[in-house]
C-alpha cells in the first residue's frame, strides 16, 4: 500500500503515482486532492519478466487543463525490495522531494512464465491504459445562477470535463448567467468500479487568461448502470449550479488477440456477426452500426530513431475515441507484431488511424509514421502495404506497414447514424496560428467563390448571346421549365449532376483527380512553413504578447476552413468521392421527390413547423441538430481526400521507389525547388 509524504513550503498538491516497467506504464494510482501526505490504500498485481529490471515510480501533481507537474521519481529494485523510496529529480539530485512507502510481495509464477506473460501482457498488464469496460454518456444541459465575472454583470461561460486522460470542452455561451449548452459526448470507462469526472467552469476572456468560475465532481461508482441520471451539481469555489444527464452503459466493444485467435476467421463467429448486422436487424440497437477487425502484421524500412541506428517501434490503432496499441519490438527496423484488434463501429464514416512510434524510456514516444484509412474504403480480407506518412498526412515518411482489414456493417443503421451529430474526439491538439494554414484556407475559399463566379459568367453569357446556339437552347429550356415547374422538380434536378458524374466515373472519365492535384499543390510546403512559423514565434514572442490577435487569427482561420470544407463537401457529394454517401443522397432525394410530389407543400411546411414548435415540449433536454449539416460533416473535404492514403499494393514483394523531382522556373531564378515522391510498380503510377 503506497504512502507518500511531500514537503512543500506553501500550498497544496493533488498527487498521483505512475508505475512503469521497461518504459511502459503498467499502473496509475487515483488522485488525492489537496493533500501533501496522501494515503492511497491501493493494491495492484504486476507481471515481471526480469527481476533485474527495476520498477520505475514517478509522482505527479494533477493540474486540470494543464500539463501535470513532476514531483519526483525513484527506482524500486526487485532484488532488494526497498519499501521506503526517497523521491529525487534526476536534474537536481540533491533536492529532497519527499518519500514513498510501499508494501511489496514478490510471488513466483508457476509454469512457463514467458508464455503466460506473452498471452496476458496486453490483456492484463496494460488493460487500464487500453481496454475500456463501458461508456459514460454525458449531456451538458444548462447552468443556473452562475457568478458574474465581467463588468457588464454577465459572463461568457464554458465547461471543461476531465476523466483521467480523457478531456472535453464545451462551446462558449456569451453574455449570460444561465447558459443553455445542450451538448452530448461520451467518455470511456476503464475501471469497472467507476471513477471520478472533474468538472470546471470558466469565463472566456479575449486577450487574457480565462477566469475560473467554480468546480464540481461526479463519482461514477455511486450511479447505477443502464439508466439515465439527472444531476444538479452545486459549484464549489464559485456560484451557481450545473445540470447534467449521465448514463453508464456496460460494453465490450474493443479487444486484442493474437493472429491465431480472431473471431472473423472462425466461420461460426463470422456467420453470427453477419446475422447481427443483417438488414433484418436494421432497427435493433441503432447505435451498434458494425464491427471492424484490424490485423497489424508487420512494418518494414522504418526510420532509425535511436543513436544505434535502430528503433523500438510499437503501433497504436485508433478509431474515433477508441485506442489500442501493440507491444514494443526492441532494436528493430522491420518489426513483426501479428496482433488483431477489434472495434465496434458507431459511425461508418470514421477514419481508422494507425500510428507507429518509437518507445523512449524516460521521454514521450517519437513519431515514426502514420496512415489514415476511411472505413468505407476498406476492401475486406486483403493484406496490403500502406506507406507511412507525416503527422499532418501531407507527405511520405520512411517505411511501410502491412495491414489486413475487415469491416462488417448494417447499411440502414449507417445511413440513420449519418443524420445525427458526429462524435467529437476528446483528445485533440490545440489550434495554433499559422500563416501557411491561413493562406491555404483563403485559397480554398477563393476556389469555391471562383466556381460560383464562373457559373454566373456562363449564365450571363447566355443572356449576352455570345454563342447563339447555346443561348437558343438556354432560352427554350428556360421557357419549358418555368411553364411546367412544380416543386418536386427541385430535388429531381439535384439528381441530375449525381447521375451525370456517376456516368462519367463509370466510363473512366474521372474529373476528381484535378481537384486532388490542386490541393496537393497547396499542401506541398506546409511542413516547412509550420517549422518556420514556430521559429519566428519563439524569436519574436508573438504568441505570448498578442493574445487578442492570436484569437482573431484562429477564429478567421477556422472560419475559412469551415466555409471551404462545406463548399468542397457539397461538390464531393455530387462527385461520388464517397459512393456510400452519394447513394444515400440519391435515396434521400428520391424520397424527397416522392413526398413533395404527392403531398401539398402547405402540409409539409405545417408538419415541419409543428415539429419545431413542439420539440422542446416533448423533450425538454433535447439536443438540437441539423440533419443536412450532419450529413455533410461525413463527406470528406479536398484536404481530407488528399490526407487519406491509398493502399500501395497487395503484393508484399513490391517495394516503393522514391523519385526526386527538381523544377526550375522561367525566367530563371536562383536555386531549384525539389520534392521527393514515392512511386510504385503499379499501372496507375505513371509520369506524364
Amino acid at each position: 500500500y503506497p504512502r507518500l509524504d511531500i514537503f512543500a513550503s506553501s500550498g497544496t498538491s493533488d498527487p498521483y503515482v505512475k508505475f512503469k516497467i521497461s518504459g511502459k506504464e503498467v499502473f496509475r494510482s487515483k488522485i488525492i486532492h489537496k493533500n501533501l501526505n496522501p494515503v492511497w490504500d491501493e493494491k495492484v498485481s504486476l507481471l515481471v519478466d526480469n527481476l533485474r529490471e527495476p520498477l520505475y515510480v514517478k509522482v505527479f501533481d494533477y493540474d486540470f487543463g494543464l500539463q501535470d507537474d513532476f514531483m519526483g521519481s525513484a527506482y524500486l529494485y526487485l532484488e532488494t525490495l526497498d519499501v521506503s523510496l526517497d523521491l529525487k529529480d534526476p536534474h537536481y539530485p540533491d533536492h529532497n522531494l519527499g518519500s514513498l512507502e510501499l508494501a511489496v510481495t514478490l510471488t513466483p509464477k508457476e509454469g512457463d512464465i514467458r508464455e503466460t506473460h506473452q498471452s496476458l501482457r496486453l490483456s492484463d498488464v496494460h488493460r487500464k491504459a487500453q481496454l475500456w469496460r463501458g461508456i459514460v454518456s454525458i449531456s451538458l444541459i444548462e447552468g443556473r445562477d452562475l457568478q458574474p465575472m465581467d463588468a457588464n454583470g454577465f459572463s461568457d461561460p464554458y465547461v471543461k470535463f476531465r476523466m483521467r486522460h480523457q478531456k472535453y470542452k464545451s462551446k462558449t455561451i456569451n453574455k449570460t448567467l444561465n447558459p443553455q449548452w445542450r451538448e452530448q459526448f461520451d467518455f470511456h470507462l476503464y475501471d469497472e468500479q467507476g471513477g471520478f469526472i472533474d468538472i470546471t467552469v470558466w469565463d472566456k476572456d479575449a486577450g487574457k487568461k480565462d477566469d475560473f468560475m467554480g468546480r464540481c465532481q461526479v463519482d461514477l461508482s455511486l450511479l447505477p448502470k443502464e439508466c439515465t441520471h439527472r444531476l444538479d451539481l452545486t459549484l464549489e469555489e464559485g456560484e451557481g449550479t450545473l445540470v447534467l444527464l449521465v448514463t453508464l452503459t456496460a460494453s465490450a466493444a474493443v479487444s486484442i488477440s493474437d493472429l491465431s485467435v480472431n473471431m472473423l476467421d472462425d466461420p461460426h463467429e463470422r456467420r453470427e456477426i453477419l446475422h447481427r448486422y443483417s438488414l433484418l436487424r436494421s432497427f435493433h440497437n441503432i447505435k451498434d452500426v458494425g464491427v471492424v477487425q484490424v490485423k497489424v502484421i508487420r512494418a518494414e524500412g522504418l526510420m532509425a530513431a535511436d543513436v544505434t541506428g535502430k528503433s523500438d517501434p510499437f503501433c497504436v490503432v485508433e478509431l474515433s475515441n477508441d485506442r489500442l496499441q501493440t507491444h514494443t519490438v526492441y532494436k528493430n527496423l522491420n518489426p513483426e507484431w501479428n496482433k488483431v484488434f477489434t472495434f465496434n463501429v458507431k459511425d461508418i464514416h470514421s477514419v481508422l488511424e494507425v500510428t507507429v512510434y518509437d518507445e523512449d524510456r524516460d521521454r514521450s514516444a517519437d513519431f515514426l509514421g502514420k496512415v489514415a484509412i476511411p472505413l468505407l474504403s476498406i476492401q475486406n480480407g486483403e493484406r496490403k502495404a500502406y506507406a507511412l506518412k507525416s503527422k499532418e498526412l501531407t507527405g511520405p515518411t520512411k517505411g511501410v506497414i502491412f495491414l489486413e482489414l475487415d469491416v462488417i456493417y448494417n447499411a440502414v443503421k449507417a445511413g440513420l447514424r449519418t443524420l445525427i451529430p458526429i462524435e467529437q474526439k476528446y483528445i485533440e491538439e490545440e489550434p495554433r496560428v499559422s500563416k501557411q494554414l491561413l493562406l491555404q484556407n483563403f485559397n480554398r475559399v477563393r476556389r469555391c467563390i471562383m466556381f460560383l463566379i464562373n457559373a454566373g459568367c456562363y449564365i450571363n453569357s447566355c443572356f449576352e448571346w455570345e454563342s447563339p446556339q447555346r443561348s437558343i437552347c438556354a432560352f427554350l429550356l428556360f421557357v419549358v421549365v418555368v411553364w411546367n415547374f412544380e416543386l418536386y422538380m427541385i430535388p429531381l434536378a439535384l439528381l441530375l449532376p449525381l447521375a451525370w458524374n456517376y456516368i462519367l466515373i463509370s466510363s473512366g472519365k474521372d474529373t476528381r483527380q484535378g481537384d486532388v492535384v490542386t490541393v496537393e499543390d497547396l499542401l506541398e510546403d506546409e511542413d516547412e512553413d509550420y517549422d518556420r512559423d514556430d521559429k519566428d514565434s519563439e524569436k519574436k514572442g508573438f504568441m505570448n504578447k498578442l493574445y487578442a490577435i492570436q484569437d482573431v487569427c484562429i477564429s478567421v482561420q477556422s472560419a475559412l476552413d469551415e466555409v471551404a470544407s462545406y463548399g468542397e463537401r457539397i461538390k464531393n457529394t455530387f462527385n461520388w468521392t464517397v459512393p456510400f454517401l452519394s447513394w444515400l443522397a440519391i435515396v434521400a432525394l428520391c424520397v424527397a421527390t416522392i413526398i413533395v410530389y404527392f403531398i401539398p407543400l402547405r402540409y409539409i411546411v405545417l408538419a415541419w413547423g409543428v415539429n419545431k414548435f413542439t420539440k422542446k415540449l416533448r423533450d425538454p433536454y433535447t439536443i438540437d441538430n441539423n440533419e443536412l449539416l450532419d450529413f455533410l460533416s461525413r463527406v470528406p473535404s479536398d484536404v481530407q481526400v488528399v490526407g487519406a492514403p491509398p493502399s500501395l499494393h497487395s503484393n508484399p514483394s513490391i517495394r516503393p521507389v522514391h523519385l526526386s523531382i527538381c523544377t526550375s522556373t522561367y525566367p530563371p531564378r536562383r536555386g531549384l525547388k525539389c520534392s521527393t515522391h514515392p512511386i510504385y510498380n503499379y499501372p496507375t503510377h505513371t509520369l506524364p
